[in-house]
Parts: structure tokens; sequence; C-alpha cells
């Protein structure tokens, strides 16, 4: 899959709260992924998404 730079938007579903583990339980992104995001590049954005969907396996079972 091809991506243009600038193509991969924010993951956020607007349920904005972190857990225990400093985790977004609405994303499954952390903290520092959250706050670093607009300064990323696409392949650093993509990892994340890739991370936080397999927290939310994690975390939820329905996920």
């Amino acid at each position: 899959m091809a991506f243009t730079p600038g193509t991969i938007t924010s993951p956020c579903v607007s349920i904005c709260s972190l857990d225990e583990n400093d985790e977004c339980i609405g994303c499954y992104r952390t903290a520092k992924e959250i706050r670093d995001w607009l300064l990323m590049e696409d392949d650093e954005r993509l990892e994340v998404i890739c991370k936080a969907a397999e927290r939310g396996k994690k975390n939820n079972p329905f996920a």
C-alpha cells in the first residue's frame, strides 16, 4: 500500500482519556505518541497505528 506524504490521519476517536499505563482508552496511543503525532513522518505514523492496534487487541478483545 503506497501513501503520499501527509495522508495518514490521526487515529483519534475523540474518547481522550489516559489509563494507568499512559495509553489512551480511545485510540490506544501512548501520551508520547499523541504529543509527537504532528511532528512524525508517515512511516512513523504507520508504525504508531500498528502498535496502537496491537495494544487495542490486548486491552479489548472486541477491538
